[in-house]
């Protein structure tokens, strides 16, 4: 039996959230938070990501992360999916450093993208080094762990096809740059999801990939767990 309703990660629906409970699910999330040294409570989240990801493992390609941190969601994922038997490639970029401040437009810097950067690393929720991360992922041999900036580190990533994409940076312009310099690999139907599209405080994040969905001729699904869903047509 479900609780009345879901209250938590800034969503409350009494709708049924019996997922919550169910096994492979409950595995999946616990290795999330055994990577992020702590439970964020981001089940709907998590939810929505291993969706995403059992619908992308129908597809050929590799699996790509922009904004990776310590590794919640992609841990997930791959714990979900028992990656060493899929043969796939797991691409996991980020600076391990939070945001680069290069990269932050004076919208971002409105939005107060700073401050919250700053907070983050002060809290220990951002990673400031990739040595730990490293050890999380150490247990999967198909894992590629891209340490640098957005945009300058995409082109390491040399997976021909993909077939899942989430960004997640916390910053307009590399969050634009990747789902630009992915889109002609990624596979019709591959689902691409926006960590933080719909989340209160990051509007201009939401209007700067508006605009790019629009140029690409795709429409993204605002969902109310704070993420944004689009499928490559």
């Amino acid at each position: 039996m479900q609780p009345d309703a879901y209250n938590q990660d800034g969503l409350i629906s009494v709708h049924n959230h019996e997922f919550m409970q169910e096994p492979r699910f409950t595995a999946a999330y616990q290795r999330g938070v055994a990577a992020a040294g702590q439970d964020y409570h981001w089940h709907w989240r998590v939810h929505i990501g291993l969706w995403a990801a059992q619908t992308a493992v129908r597809l050929p390609g590799d699996f790509v992360e922009c904004g990776v941190n310590r590794g919640f969601l992609s841990s997930s994922i791959m714990q979900r999916l028992d990656w060493d038997a899929l043969g796939r490639q797991f691409y996991l970029l980020d600076t391990f450093r939070g945001v680069d401040p290069r990269y932050l437009s004076d919208d971002d810097r409105r939005e107060g993208v700073v401050e919250k950067n700053a907070g983050w690393i002060e809290q220990g929720f951002y990673a400031t080094e990739s040595d730990s991360v490293r050890r999380n992922f150490a247990e999967w041999r198909n894992v590629t762990i891209v340490e640098g900036a957005i945009p300058e580190t995409l082109s390491r990533v040399t997976a021909a096809r993909i077939a899942f994409l989430h960004i997640d940076m916390n910053c307009a312009a590399p969050e634009v740059a990747a789902l630009e310099y992915f889109w002609p690999r990624l596979q019709v139907g591959a689902p691409v999801l926006l960590d933080d599209y719909a989340f209160h405080g990051y509007r201009h994040q939401k209007v700067a990939m508006d605009a790019l969905a629009e140029r690409l001729g795709v429409a993204i699904a605002s969902l109310p767990t704070g993420q944004g869903l689009l499928i490559r047509t």
